[in-house]
């Protein structure tokens, strides 16, 4: 008997498939691994996302809580990352609409590059292809975290997923829930503008 393309449910590979099967079968004490697994690198998106400290504390506690509510919902055919991201940057939006740092108009890189603009940073720029010791340099790592605050946030979202978390542009656009062309367009416009912002470090340098 022949089964149906279309009865095929695709299912890929992932580290954590293991440990979800576990916790979704009823071993929920296993839950503390997984977050345990990804608490500092949702804490390091969080804050590059909210800017404060207790903010970002705050993000990643409802991140993983609703992970915890809604994790017999996830399906195997994507990385379990991917679905965590996704979580983590609504629950981050939210939490940034909320924040003191959130401003009150926040700037619109459509008025500084038109939507037709074909030329420009398309590769991962320069400071995101640095080694690590040199990202430690207090100094540049402040003027790095700086530009980057200063992007409004659907533009700063996608350039952290994809020049800093290291996510593929299909990946970012299944996290943001948009079209792989609209996640070129923010990330093209948030190069530039990081671009314009640090050139005057790295002449320097």
């Amino acid at each position: 008997m022949t089964v149906p393309k279309r009865a095929i449910r695709k299912q890929i590979k992932d580290k954590d498939f293991e440990l979800i099967r576990a916790i979704n079968s009823g071993r929920f004490d296993r839950f503390p691994d997984l977050v345990k697994r990804y608490e500092q690198k949702l804490y390091n998106f969080s804050l590059r996302m909210c800017r404060d400290g207790a903010d970002a504390e705050d993000t990643v506690q409802e991140t993983f809580l609703n992970v915890f509510r809604y994790l017999k919902a996830f399906r195997y055919e994507t990385k379990f990352k991917n679905w965590l991201y996704r979580v983590a940057a609504s629950t981050c939006i939210k939490k940034r609409r909320k924040s003191k740092f959130a401003p009150e108009r926040e700037l619109s890189l459509d008025e500084f590059y038109p939507k037709d603009e074909a030329e420009g940073p398309n590769q991962v720029p320069n400071w995101a292809l640095m080694p690590l010791d040199k990202l430690l340099n207090d100094e540049l790592l402040d003027k790095i975290n700086q530009a980057i605050f200063s992007l409004p946030e659907k533009y700063r979202l996608v350039i952290v997923l994809r020049d800093i978390e290291g996510f593929s542009t299909a990946e970012t656009a299944q996290i943001l829930n948009l079209s792989a062309a609209n996640v070129k367009v923010r990330l093209h416009r948030a190069r530039l503008f990081l671009r314009d912002k640090l050139k005057g470090y790295f002449e320097n340098e």
